[in-house]
C-alpha cells in the first residue's frame, strides 16, 4: 500500500513522513510511488514523469528562465534509527532518523514548493532521483541525463543536499590513483637476495608529507585542496620479502583545475612510478555571478561558502548550469546512527527558496 503524503503540510511534518518510508539505495520503489502519487494528485499544474525509481516534475509557464531543484530519495542502510522521533522544542527541536539530514528534509522542502508554488517567477523542474548513495554508475541522475537529458536543462541548479542551511557554491573535483612499486621476492631469512616493494614506497609517502596544497580563492570563495594517502597494500606472507605495493592516493582539487590538469599533476608528482587512475570526477565552478544565482544569494540573506566535497552539482555544471548546494542539515551527521536535523533549518530553507522563486 502506498504511503500518503500531504505536500501542502508543514515541511517538517512532510520530512517525518518521508523518513518513515524506508528507502535504502536500490529499494526506493515505495517512496518513489508515494512521491509520484502525491505530485499527480496535489500538483496538477506540473508535468510529472516516472523514470525507473526517479520522479520528475516541471512547470511550463513560458518564463525566461528555469531553475532545476534536485534531491535523491535513497539513504544509506538503516542503523536502528527508524522510525523518526523528535526531541526538544521551539528553535531547539530536532528530528531524528535515517535520512533526516541526507537528504529527506531537502526532498520535503522541494515537494512542498512543488505543490504550493503555482506561479513562480522562474519555470521550475523538480528531480527526485535514486541510488545516489552507492556506486556512481547506478546514480539515477546519470540515467536521467542519458534518457531524458532535456529535464536537466535550465539556468540554475539547486541541489538540496545538507549544507547547514547555507549556500555552498560549486564543488571540488576528486581523483583517486594507485601508485605502484615493484620488488623481488625472497625469503626474509635471506632478505639481501630480494628487493622490498613496501620499503620502496617510502619516497611516495614522503612526497605526500611534503606536499603543500593550494588554497585558491574563486569568485570570492576559499577552496582548500587536499592530497592524502588513503590506503596502502602489499605483502605476501610473514616470511616473504614483498614484491609489490600499492599506495592509494586521493586528491581533492579546486574547481579552477580540470580533470586533465589534476591527473597530469599527479603523474608529474609520482614520475617514475606506475600510476593508475581508479576514480575521477570534475569539480564545479561557483557560478554565483549568474543572475539567478545572485537572486538566490540575496534571498538567503547570508554569505555563500565554498563546497569542499564533491556533489551532484558537478553533473549540472558539466551541462553548463551554475549550480549550488542548499539544504537543511549538518553534513557531518550524514550516514551516522545519530543523524538528525534542526526543524528550524527545514523551515528556513523552505522560506528562503519560496522568497527566491516567488
Amino acid at each position: 500500500m502506498t504511503a500518503s503524503l500531504d505536500l501542502t503540510s508543514d515541511p517538517v511534518e512532510l520530512t517525518a513522513a518521508l523518513v518513515d518510508i524506508p528507502s535504502v539505495s536500490g529499494s526506493e520503489k515505495n517512496i518513489a510511488d508515494a512521491v509520484e502519487e502525491a505530485l499527480r494528485a496535489q500538483a496538477p499544474h506540473l508535468e510529472v514523469v516516472r523514470n525507473g525509481e526517479a520522479v520528475l516534475a516541471r512547470t511550463h509557464l513560458g518564463r525566461d528562465t528555469r531553475v532545476v531543484l534536485a534531491g535523491h530519495l535513497d539513504t544509506v542502510p538503516i542503523n536502528d534509527n527508524l522510525p523518526s522521533r523528535r526531541t526538544g522544542s521551539g528553535d531547539d527541536e530536532l528530528l531524528h532518523g535515517c535520512g533526516t539530514t541526507d537528504m529527506k528534509s531537502g526532498d520535503a522542502v522541494m515537494l512542498h514548493l512543488a505543490a504550493t508554488l503555482t506561479e513562480p517567477r522562474h519555470d521550475l523542474t523538480f528531480v527526485f532521483y535514486d541510488c545516489e548513495e552507492i556506486e556512481a554508475e547506478r546514480n539515477g541522475l546519470g540515467r536521467i541525463e542519458r534518457e531524458l537529458p532535456e529535464w536537466l536543462d535550465g539556468d540554475l541548479a539547486v541541489v538540496c543536499e545538507p549544507s547547514n542551511a547555507a549556500i555552498e557554491a560549486g564543488c571540488q573535483g576528486t581523483i583517486r590513483v594507485e601508485v605502484r612499486t615493484t620488488g623481488t621476492r625472497a625469503h626474509t631469512a635471506r632478505a639481501w637476495m630480494g628487493e622490498n616493494a613496501i620499503h620502496a614506497a617510502q619516497p611516495i609517502l614522503q612526497k605526500l608529507v611534503d606536499h603543500e596544497p593550494r588554497n585558491p580563492v574563486i569568485d570570492g570563495l576559499q577552496y582548500r585542496e587536499g592530497l592524502q594517502a588513503v590506503k596502502i597494500t602489499g605483502g605476501i606472507a610473514g616470511n616473504v620479502v614483498p614484491d609489490s605495493c600499492v599506495v592509494t592516493v586521493n586528491h581533492r582539487f579546486a574547481p579552477d583545475k580540470s580533470v586533465e590538469q589534476a591527473e597530469a599533476e599527479l603523474r608529474e608528482l609520482f614520475s617514475g612510478y606506475e600510476v593508475v587512475v581508479t576514480d575521477l570526477s570534475a569539480g564545479a565552478l561557483p557560478g554565483l555571478t549568474s543572475p539567478a544565482a545572485a537572486q538566490l544569494v540575496e534571498a538567503s540573506k547570508s554569505e555563500p561558502v565554498a563546497k569542499l566535497g564533491w556533489t551532484d552539482v558537478a553533473r549540472f555544471a558539466a551541462r553548463g548550469l551554475p549550480a549550488v548546494n542548499f539544504g537543511p542539515g549538518n553534513p557531518t551527521l550524514a550516514h551516522t546512527q545519530q543523524e538528525h536535523v534542526r526543524t528550524a533549518e527545514i523551515r528556513h530553507c523552505a522560506n528562503t527558496l519560496h522568497r527566491f522563486l516567488s
